[in-house]
């Protein structure tokens, strides 16, 4: 897959979908990519559940879990599907809304300086060998354009709020593949 980071934080050679969900960087520097999973409604995969959360689009009444987040405005930077596919939904310039109430080795707001990316999964079941392959091609394209990054889960930076990426997550894989 051939990706590269243009001017306006935008990744090519990846579908764009973009979220109205983002506002302005105040935190200066990106300096930490968050992984996280989600799927729409919880458990299932493959429908267009978390692209119309991303873009305000989510209709209450498809699915009962959704009438619970009905109203939330949420985002990611990217979203891995469990097929590789890659989606950016807010440019690498701009603050996702993807960490909510966060701290990281002892800075506060991680939206202010994270990008977050998130994998099509759940606590409960482990990732696909192709998301492991794409997660690791963005990450090193993004260290490629912003420098060295952190990188942490949602429940590291949220600990008492959030357990994704979850247990399936092999960390050690991932991060061994970086080298």
């Amino acid at each position: 897959m051939m990706m590269k980071v243009d001017e306006q934080g935008w990744v090519g050679g990846i579908a764009h979908m973009p979220s109205p969900n983002h506002d302005e960087r105040t935190g200066g520097k990106v300096s930490l990519l968050v992984v996280h999973n989600i799927s729409l409604p919880p458990e299932q995969f493959g429908g267009p559940g978390v692209q119309q959360l991303f873009t305000n689009t989510l209709d209450p009444d498809e699915h009962p879990y959704y009438r619970t987040i009905a109203g939330l405005q949420v985002s990611a930077h990217f979203f891995i599907r469990r097929d590789g596919q890659v989606i950016q939904f807010v440019s690498c310039a701009q603050r996702a809304w993807h960490a909510g109430a966060s701290c990281w080795q002892g800075t506060e707001k991680c939206n202010d300086y994270s990008l977050g990316v998130e994998l099509e999964g759940s606590d409960t079941v482990p990732f696909t060998e192709v998301q492991y392959q794409r997660l690791r091609e963005l990450t090193l394209l993004l260290r490629d354009h912003f420098g060295s990054l952190g990188i942490a889960g949602h429940s590291d930076i949220a600990p008492q709020r959030k357990t994704d990426p979850g247990p399936y997550f092999d960390w050690l894989r991932f991060l061994t593949s970086l080298s």
